[in-house]
């Protein structure tokens, strides 16, 4: 790591309440919840409380590094509570002063393609799983219309990508009031309104419709609270950006809910295909009726 790297230090607390009008007999929950560690990234303290007690935990990585817990319940319980508290250490990433130097877009396009008498490296192995469709993103030339006018011929790949979430950013309204998590990615791009998610899925859908490997990064954002209020706690939300592989960088942030390059305030959990892989609780219950939900994040700096 390079030792000129700041580094900012943020405790995160992430609650889960399911409140059920019946009875839940049998529950199995995976969880997302812990941060990975990286070259820019530690998690240096962990503690997970659930109520009521798991019958069965275990945690271990799933298929894409990312750390995981598995539950089972097997007594009958009205109400699931799953409490996630981590501190992190986060040192900045200075890559946005080197996508000029990127390679052309269409490069990087011909490099993932199969050629049977070719070996691909292990970078692009690892890549290639995340140019394809997924569950929430489906590759469609009005994704790739879309983004076109961003990638005019010979352009650097990380500038191209850029200059899409800028697009994404300037020409698209956060509104939590328009969508859902079902809601197709054609209708939010015909719409122009969404969250995180959403433009997360569309930058996806873009990128991957025009043949590039780019993944669903999920985490946190440090937001700042209007000048002279306290910050408030369990005020803040999950977040959600993207991640686009480069073949002299790696793999490279960007968010386009707030048109930045992540660095310091931006905290990764997990990063799979799309939400469906890194959805920070998902399970199957037998009972329970109706439910409530109720999610409260905390991201503090120490």
């Amino acid at each position: 790591m390079n030792t000129t790297s700041r580094r900012a230090r943020y405790r995160i607390t992430h609650e889960t309440r399911y409140r059920y009008a019946g009875n839940v007999t049998l529950s199995q929950q995976l969880l997302h919840l812990q941060p990975r560690d990286m070259p820019y990234q530690s998690c240096i303290a962990k503690k997970l409380t659930i109520s009521p007690e798991p019958s069965y935990s275990t945690s271990s990585k799933d298929s894409f590094g990312n750390p995981c817990t598995r539950l089972e319940f097997n007594q009958p319980h009205h109400e699931l509570v799953v409490i996630a508290e981590m501190d992190v250490d986060v040192f900045t990433r200075d890559v946005a002063t080197r996508f000029e130097t990127s390679p052309a877009w269409e490069e990087m396009v011909n490099a993932c393609l199969y050629r049977g008498h070719v070996a691909l490296t292990g970078n692009f192995l690892e890549a290639l799983p995340f140019r394809f469709e997924s569950p929430f993103v489906h590759l469609k030339h009005q994704f790739s219309d879309y983004a076109q006018d961003c990638f005019s011929k010979d352009r650097p790949l990380l500038v191209a990508i850029q200059a899409l979430m800028s697009k994404i950013y300037h020409e698209f309204t956060f509104d939590p009031e328009a969508t859902h998590i079902g809601t197709p990615l054609l209708e939010v791009l015909e719409k122009k309104r969404g969250v995180c998610q959403d433009f997360a899925h569309l930058m996806l859908a873009c990128l991957r419709s025009l043949g590039l490997p780019a993944r669903y990064v999920s985490g946190y954002l440090l937001t700042n609270p209007p000048e002279g209020q306290a910050r408030l706690i369990g005020a803040d939300a999950s977040h959600a950006w993207v991640s686009a592989y480069c073949p002299t960088l790696g793999w490279v942030d960007f968010d386009p809910t707030n048109n930045v390059i992540p660095s310091i305030e931006h905290i990764t959990v997990s990063w799979g295909r799309d939400f469906s892989d890194v959805s920070p609780l998902r399970g199957v219950i037998l009972g329970g009726g109706r439910h409530d939900l109720t999610v409260r994040v905390t991201v503090m700096p120490i």
